[in-house]
């Protein structure tokens, strides 16, 4: 079984004027078709695989059996592609308030805009590319970064919401200014 694009739940320009047309384009038709790509090589070479649930071998990675060069190209590729699907799916031109995840935010981090104000804060100052997340680990919400496309699946926590940080989900509108993409970015997170 291989892998495929997902469809986007949205137009591409259903974002604007947060998150540019040529923007989505290049991310979804791009680089997550490329993920994908490279992920399907993986599972070619690692025919073991087939048939098992994505998520639950990036928690089990180490114990699947891969080269060290499989095992690279599995948590890069497959972690990109479970993280961007998340990505398109949490976000979307109009709210669409889970009221559960919205009273557990409040509970944990005292208000929604305190959890924004300390997402917002993780992915501006994350070096590099990578992730900013809120994640289920055992029942609690916690905030933290990951790296080019590790997925907190590694770290056996569920991604709850997922921010984006790698230059080309922004840079051809915010250039170098990450906050302000993030800062956008909160006008079509549509979960919260």
């Amino acid at each position: 079984m291989s892998y495929q694009l997902p469809d986007l739940p949205y137009h591409y320009n259903a974002l604007e004027p947060h998150i540019d047309e040529q923007t989505m384009h290049i991310h979804h038709d791009k680089h997550h078709a490329a993920y994908i790509a490279k992920l399907n090589v993986a599972l070619e070479s690692n025919p073991s695989l087939e048939g098992k649930d994505l998520a639950e071998c990036m928690k089990t990675v180490g114990s699947l059996g891969l080269s060290d060069s499989d095992k690279t190209a599995f948590i890069n590729n497959g972690g990109g592609h479970l993280n961007h699907t998340l990505f398109w799916e949490i976000m979307g031109p109009a709210k669409q308030i889970n009221e559960e995840l919205h009273e557990k935010v409040k509970s944990t981090f005292g208000s929604v805009d305190s959890f924004k104000e300390e997402l917002s804060n993780i992915a501006a100052t994350h070096f590099g590319s990578g992730w900013a997340w809120l994640v289920d680990s055992a029942g609690e919400l916690k905030i933290y970064s990951t790296a080019n496309q590790d997925s907190p699946y590694l770290k056996g926590d569920t991604p709850v919401i997922g921010l984006d940080v790698w230059e080309h989900a922004y840079y051809l509108k915010y250039q170098n200014q990450r906050p302000e993409y993030i800062k956008a970015w909160w006008n079509v997170m549509k979960v919260l």
